[in-house]
């Protein structure tokens, strides 16, 4: 019997692990031969040492086969999927399920929870009332095929291993490792069966990757590894120096993306993500020829309502109102207190701590700070405005949707430590970085 202090040691002191020692370590994962102290232990090895192409290989294959692997024989389209590295007010992932499965892919999207100061597309969903993040497999895949759409929570039979590892790095400050994104994204995604993934990794000051290098390596390995597990896998580096659209917070987003599927209000930094994953899925898919001919695909299903009422029957499919684009209220609770942010100044908003704002939703019980703590889905900002925006003294530039007083309070302070306001005009930063 392998020793779990031997592995950790092995790597703690920089050396390669062999595949026979990955897969002690996933198996560990699974049984809990692996205490918990032991995977912070091992995580923060990895951490601090890092992994070779072939152990990040070995370590996603691994986890991939932990559980069920779905396969989709049934169907005759292109399975397609994306991921984000998470932001602040990352909402892409539902309005992008809905409008590439108009488009005529099948997107059987398993999502995550929020991790660290980044909220979580299944925290988001779970904002609504009924909706059932776990349905069986047999379910989820009745629902893909029926509508072309289904986003779930990881399922306990599906990368489990990487389930618990992805809840111990939340907590032990071990979620900024380049090979395990890597693993447990892939892990996850490989195990859903797809023909295809559009990885979108967040960079700036509200990402894990602060920096382009940082970014640039995590979307390198991430392609190597998928493509090494015949997935054809592309990467698309996008900006999170900023909140992203006008909202965070779990319910607040998901009221954003109905004023976005709608047409009500689409914020120009978040069509433009959006746009630009969608039209990747679709290209990468050959269901367009082209980036153009893509984004007129596009527009049409957006236009035509068509989009919107995909994201409704999916919600309505998965325990959810049968409404819920119509009256998303009806489904969903208000925070008790609503209080405005107001510019301290006039000027220009130059600069936001993104993650400062992250943390503040966190604070607000919006997030976790402890392994599956309960969280307040009310809470959070809206009406949040861009860096660039001319405002004067007094107006309102975001509005805190608190539990109580007092929370609400502390983050509209919060806030306010983390936007600058200054004479000039910030330089127009760009949204789409990179493409790998």
């Amino acid at each position: 019997m392998y020793l779990p202090q031997e592995i950790i040691r092995k790597k703690r002191d920089g050396l390669n692990l062999s595949q026979q020692n990955i897969s002690d370590f996933v198996d560990g994962l699974v049984t809990g031969h692996f205490n918990d102290a032991q995977v912070g232990s091992m995580a923060m090895a990895i951490f601090q040492q890092g992994m070779n192409t072939d152990e990040i290989v070995q370590l996603t294959h691994a986890m991939m086969h932990s559980g069920d692997v779905i396969t989709w024989p049934e169907l005759d389209k292109p399975v397609v999927d994306k991921h984000s590295t998470g932001g602040v007010g990352d909402k892409v992932s539902f309005m992008l399920a809905a409008i590439v499965a108009s488009c005529g892919a099948y997107v059987p999207m398993i999502a995550g929870r929020g991790l660290g100061h980044t909220g979580g597309t299944v925290d988001k969903l779970e904002s609504i009332k009924g909706f059932n993040v776990q349905p069986s497999i047999a379910d989820f895949k009745r629902i893909t095929q029926e509508l072309g759409v289904a986003i779930i929570s990881q399922t306990d039979n599906l990368a489990p291993a990487d389930k618990r590892l992805y809840g111990i790095r939340d907590i032990t400050a071990t979620v900024e490792s380049i090979p395990l994104i890597t693993a447990s994204i892939l892990s996850k995604k490989l195990a859903a069966g797809l023909d295809a993934l559009v990885m979108d990794v967040k960079v700036g000051n509200g990402a894990m990757m602060h920096n382009i290098e940082g970014a640039t390596a995590l979307a390198q390995s991430i392609v190597n590894v998928a493509k090494g597990a015949g997935v054809n896998t592309q990467a698309i580096i996008t900006d999170m120096n900023q909140v992203l659209g006008s909202s965070a917070g779990n319910a607040l987003e998901m009221k954003e993306t109905v004023d976005y599927l709608t047409g009500k209000q689409r914020e120009p930094r978040l069509h433009q993500v959006t746009c630009q994953l969608a039209s990747a899925m679709l290209v990468n898919t050959k269901l367009a020829e082209n980036h153009d001919s893509a984004i007129e695909k596009i527009e049409r299903v957006l236009a035509s309502g068509e989009a919107a009422e995909l994201f409704n029957q999916m919600i309505a499919s998965l325990g959810g109102p049968k409404d819920f684009i119509d009256n998303p209220w009806g489904a969903m609770s208000r925070a008790d207190v609503v209080i405005d942010v107001l510019a301290p100044h006039s000027g220009y908003i130059d600069t936001m701590q993104t993650r400062d704002i992250g943390l503040a939703v966190v604070g607000m019980k919006g997030g976790r700070s402890a392994n599956g703590q309960q969280i307040d889905h009310r809470v959070g900002f809206d009406r949040i405005l861009p860096i660039g925006t001319l405002v004067n003294r007094g107006d309102i530039i975001a509005r805190v949707h608190g539990s109580d007083a007092e929370s609400a309070k502390s983050a509209q302070q919060q806030y306010n430590q983390a936007v600058t306001v200054s004479e000039s005009m910030p330089e127009k930063q760009a949204v789409i970085h990179k493409i790998i």
